[in-house]
Parts: structure tokens; sequence; C-alpha cells
């Protein structure tokens, strides 16, 4: 009988323990978890702040702007095509990009005889990008290529906006801390930071710079290349001449190099020459030698 009482009292005691630890860990799996330690700040950052609150920006990042912007999208066009006179084409697409408040990026012309061609790059406001494709095939005889390309990068642009508020509320930390400096070993540190600090922010300000200008203003390149009259032949007698001509020059060419080739290594040659004229003559004449034994 004392034996069955100490055996239920030693359960009750191993049941009591485990609901306890139960409970503890559900206590711990559904307690709030602490926020994560701030990382120290620099050295001489915490010797002039007393605390983590300046270091590289602190929560600048909180204060940026969160509120929706416009879509930032990047339109780009190519387009090859025919034209009676390429030069004068040129100047029309030129005086186009003008009437739509654009600019010409670059031009050139070839004026080859035998195959004239011209290119030209320009850049229109966005809004009057399709009004602009549709000039240029008015200006055509004939496209031959068409292509259009659209490209969002608002996220990367609004990346960017973060990244310079961030950085222009790190520089105006710095630039508290340099006040504040009292020795010439802080003031050198604090300023070889803010000299990387601005460097970063003049890097993020081009780049906006770039996807605002390319986003606002889209880029066309038109390929001009000459067209040809209905009926007109394309065989042309001084072209077979003059590739006929070319390809005797050509072959000469590979004629004389050969020869070339063959003087510069004629001590080779003459040498393997003479080996084997030696040696066939020796085996010639042992073979006549063989019946007289």
């Amino acid at each position: 009988m004392n034996r069955m009482i100490k055996s239920a009292l030693l359960l009750a005691l191993v049941a009591t323990l485990l609901i306890s630890i139960a409970c503890s860990s559900t206590a711990e799996r559904w307690s709030t978890p602490s926020a994560p330690a701030a990382s120290p700040a620099p050295p001489f950052l915490q010797s002039k702040s007393g605390s983590a609150d300046m270091a590289y920006g602190g929560e600048a990042g909180d204060g940026a702007d969160n509120s929706a912007i416009d879509r930032k999208i990047v339109r780009t066009g190519s387009i090859t095509m025919e034209v009676d006179d390429i030069s004068k084409a040129q100047a029309d697409i030129a005086e186009m990009a003008a009437q739509y408040q654009g600019y010409v990026v670059s031009s050139n012309l070839n004026a080859s005889k035998d195959q004239p061609s011209g290119f030209i790059s320009f850049r229109v406001p966005a809004d009057k990008f399709n009004d602009a494709l549709v000039k240029l095939r008015a200006l055509a005889v004939k496209v031959t290529y068409e292509n259009t390309n659209s490209q969002d990068v608002t996220e990367q642009y609004t990346d960017l906006k973060a990244q310079l508020s961030n950085y222009e509320a790190t520089e105006a930390q710095y630039l508290e801390l340099l006040k504040k400096a009292d020795n010439v070993k802080d003031m050198l540190e604090v300023q070889r930071e803010l000299s990387n600090v601005r460097g970063n922010i003049e890097r993020v300000k081009g780049r906006i710079q770039y996807l605002d200008r390319t986003s606002d203003t889209s880029l066309v390149e038109v390929t001009l290349n000459k067209s040809r009259p209905i009926g007109e032949s394309s065989w042309d007698v001084s072209v077979v001449v003059k590739n006929a001509v070319n390809g005797l020059i050509a072959f000469g060419k590979v004629l004389l190099s050969l020869l070339i080739w063959l003087l510069v290594f004629s001590p080779v040659w003459i040498i393997v020459l003479v080996i084997i004229f030696v040696v066939r003559r020796r085996n010639k004449a042992r073979r006549n030698a063989a019946p007289s034994r």
C-alpha cells in the first residue's frame, strides 16, 4: 500500500513539472519580442554625441517622403528608313525635333557614292514620342525597320530619392559634429567622413538628374539609307570592275606572301632536300652492290 502511495506521489510530481515547463514555453512564445539593440556609433561620434543617434544618418530614413510620385518611364525608339535625299531628311528631322521642343543628340553622314547613308538621333518630350514616329514615317519612302522600348524606372528613382534623403541627413549631422570638435584629430576624422558623404550625395543627384532627363524626354535613333527608283538595277559595271581588281590584288598579295615564306625558310627545306637526296643515293648504291656479292 505504501509503495502505491509513493508511486502516485511520484507521478503527480512529474506531471506538475511537465505542466509548469509547458506553461513557461507558451508564455515565452506569446510574449512580445524585445527590440534589437542599436549598433554602436563609431568611437569619435560617441565621444561627442554620447549616443548612437548621430551615427550615419540615425533615423533619417523615417523622415523620407513616402508620398506617391509620378511613374518614371524611359522610352526609346529606333527606325531605319529609305529616303530620296539623306541630307534633306536630316535637316527635316532636326527641324521637327525643334518644333516639338526637342534637340538633336548626334548625327553623321556617309556620302559614299556606292552606298550613301546617314544617322541622326534626337530627343523630344515624352508626350511627343508617338507624334515624332508618325512624322518620321511620313518623311520616309520606305520604313525597313522600327522598334520601340519602354522601361519603368520608378522603383529605382524612389530608392535614389530615399538614399539622397539619408545622405543629406547624415551630412547635416556631421556638420553639427564638426562644430563640436575640439581637437585636430576629431576634426580631420569628421571632415573625411563628411567628404565621403558629399561624394555619395553628388553621385546620387547625378543619377536622379539622369533619370529625370531620360524619362521626361524620349530618345529616337534614325538610320537613313538612299532609296533606289523603281526599276533601277543594282548591277553596276564600275562596281564589278572595282571588285575584280580588288580580288586580283588580294590574290597577288597571297602569292607574294607565299614566295616570301618559301624564301625565308629556304635553308630549312634545302637541307631537307639534300638529306633526302643523300639517303636515296646511298640506298641505290647498296641495291646495285648487292648482286656482286
